[in-house]
């Protein structure tokens, strides 16, 4: 019994600081996927070539991967920049390829948008600027 009650005791204290890392990972590499649509990490090309500016979807959604990673990064309005890089994920799942993630290459976005609206619901963990 007590096996069990010092296991769960250190769950609930490793949990924030497990929660903190993936939202600043996950924030962290959802910025960076932002910034190459403005032409940083090679692109979206792989040589430097940006979106055309004020274009709907492309520059919008790199304006929104960029402004929502690094609010989650750095835990600012965490749940709400959390919840709307979650939509901006589920919008880009379904590309006119197909309805599935697989017949459109959208796992990774069907990913980040899962883990984006955990993120909303659980909130940023420690570490954050602004906890709430």
């Amino acid at each position: 019994m007590s096996l069990w009650t010092s296991q769960a005791h250190v769950d609930n204290r490793l949990a924030p600081v497990v929660l903190a890392a993936v939202r600043v990972v996950v924030g962290f590499l959802y910025l960076s996927r932002g910034l190459q649509g403005f032409g940083l990490f090679g692109g979206i090309d792989g040589v430097g070539g940006a979106v055309d500016l004020w274009t709907w979807p492309d520059f919008w959604g790199s304006a929104l991967e960029v402004a929502g990673g690094g609010l989650v990064v750095l835990g600012l309005c965490t749940r709400t920049a959390a919840f709307v890089s979650s939509g901006v994920m589920a919008y880009a799942v379904h590309a006119p390829m197909g309805l599935l993630p697989l017949q459109n290459m959208g796992e990774q976005a069907a990913l980040l948008s899962w883990v984006f609206l955990l993120i909303a619901v659980l909130g940023p963990g420690r570490f954050a600027l602004r906890r709430g």
